[in-house]
């Protein structure tokens, strides 16, 4: 099996009034490396992309990756690049990138200029940034590729946020990681399941991930039965809930319960949106100890007082909102 470690950069609207929403991100550079099964590398992809979408370089993103629009106009346009990108990777290659929006990105570029997708669904992949920071950090961090090289006493003889040169960075860091870490896969989520059948089930050394399909609305997904379970991410069978499924912050859902056997388990639901508008569910459950189960019930009781002190104010119309209103009113 080869490993494809890659990197890209994009260039973006320097207009926010003027950006694609379909394309926030339009790829100006592909850059990668191939490593075999013994982690040697094999061979290196690099190439420039004519932008169509934004021709205009963006002054922050022309900072940082120090090309010019003249030396973009020399590149090749997207279609031909991602082909041939998709063609020198083969079949067999998994992905490797420092963080996950590298995936997100090139999938969204196919999908807006026409190109047919390949890749596997669900795709997984090994996000090296996370995989830094099971091996050598708190696993919750999440640093820069720079931080990375320097820990690692990497030599830094390439200049940063060109997308070969970060590719080759990558990979040697991911070189260094221990192979004990790549049970912990990533999936990504672009390609979201569109059924039941296709929904994701995945578990890891200590916790389990599960990716729904698709809803019309939050209430449809937090109503369901298969995304408000939960199982043992350790034995698969079902734990009862000590404290149900409670809103946090955003689309962020949040419970407590408890396995017989291996005591308690914190589960989240990220609610995301999918490309069409729809929402779908990812949900992790994780073994957790006693004093992690308290801190979720200290959360669940501090987001009750402050909704209970928002309806207070409200009652006697100290809303912040509505004053703010009032006076605009007053003024004009």
């Amino acid at each position: 099996m080869d490993y494809i470690v890659f990197d890209l950069e994009w260039n973006q609207s320097s207009d926010k009034a003027l950006e694609n929403e379909k394309i926030p991100f339009e790829i100006v550079e592909i850059g990668a490396v191939k490593l075999d099964s013994n982690f040697q590398v094999v061979e290196s992809f690099s190439q420039l992309i004519c932008p169509s979408v934004y021709q205009e370089l963006n002054e922050r993103t022309q900072k940082l990756i120090g090309l010019t629009a003249e030396e973009l106009a020399g590149g090749v346009p997207f279609q031909a690049a991602a082909c041939r990108f998709l063609d020198w990777c083969g079949k067999e290659g998994t992905f490797c990138t420092w963080g996950n929006m590298d995936l997100t990105e090139l999938q969204r570029n196919m999908r807006f200029f026409g190109v047919e997708s390949r890749l596997a669904k669900p795709l997984k992949y090994f996000d090296v940034q996370k995989l830094f920071s099971l091996a050598y950090e708190d696993r919750k961090a999440r640093r820069s590729l720079e931080y990375a090289v320097d820990y690692l006493h990497l030599s830094k003889d390439c200049v940063f946020h060109r997308a070969l040169e970060d590719a080759n960075y990558t990979a040697q860091i991911f070189r260094q990681i221990d192979r004990k870490y790549l049970v912990n896969y990533s999936i990504d989520y672009y390609q979201c399941p569109r059924s039941r059948a296709e929904e994701i089930y995945a578990v890891f050394p200590t916790y389990s991930k599960y990716v729904s399909r698709e809803f019309a609305s939050k209430e449809r997904a937090m109503s369901d039965r298969e995304v408000t379970s939960t199982r043992c991410c350790l034995c698969g069978r079902p734990a009862k809930r000590k404290i149900r499924w409670f809103a946090g912050q955003g689309r962020n859902y949040y419970c407590l319960a408890w396995c017989e056997e291996h005591g308690y388990l914190k589960g989240k639901i990220r609610l995301k949106k999918a490309e069409d508008g729809r929402l779908f569910a990812v949900k992790t459950l994780k073994s957790v100890t006693g004093e992690e189960a308290g801190s979720i019930k200290e959360r669940q009781e501090q987001l009750r007082q402050r909704r209970k002190e928002k309806r207070r104010k409200r009652l006697k119309g100290e809303d912040p909102k509505k004053r703010k209103y009032k006076e605009r009113g007053r003024k004009e």
